[in-house]
């Protein structure tokens, strides 16, 4: 939208708006018009998104487990494990405030001289 100027962009954003449904149009309104930007870029599908190691969650959670013996964990635990790096991946608090405790606990658990020799990797 280099060279279009305001007025124009208006004009579409308006010409967009006018060929919604009402429905369409009835959700613009309640998020308010002036808010709605009908030009933005859409955000990247789930499945592509990345953690600040460029991993997908597939591939975090494919490391993770390969690194855990099969013995170690039930399905229940390979759907926790999943969940939190899908919210960690994804940004989400709740799943920053699971990790950021599960790493004070371990912290606080070595300190206090909780953990077996297994537990101390």
């Amino acid at each position: 939208m280099s060279n279009i100027t305001p007025e124009e962009e208006a004009a579409r954003k308006k010409a967009i708006f006018d060929t919604m449904s009402p429905r369409g149009q009835k959700f613009i309104l309640k998020k308010g018009y002036d808010n709605w930007d009908p030009f933005e870029e859409p955000k990247d599908p789930i499945d592509i998104r990345t953690d600040k190691t460029k991993r997908t969650s597939q591939q975090l959670i494919r490391e993770f487990l390969q690194a855990v013996s099969h013995d170690e964990y039930s399905s229940a635990y390979g759907r926790g494990a999943f969940e939190l790096c899908l919210g960690i991946v994804n940004n989400d608090e709740a799943a920053r405030g699971m990790f950021d405790f599960s790493c004070w606990y371990r912290t606080l658990l070595k300190a206090e001289g909780h953990l077996d020799e297994k537990d101390k990797k």
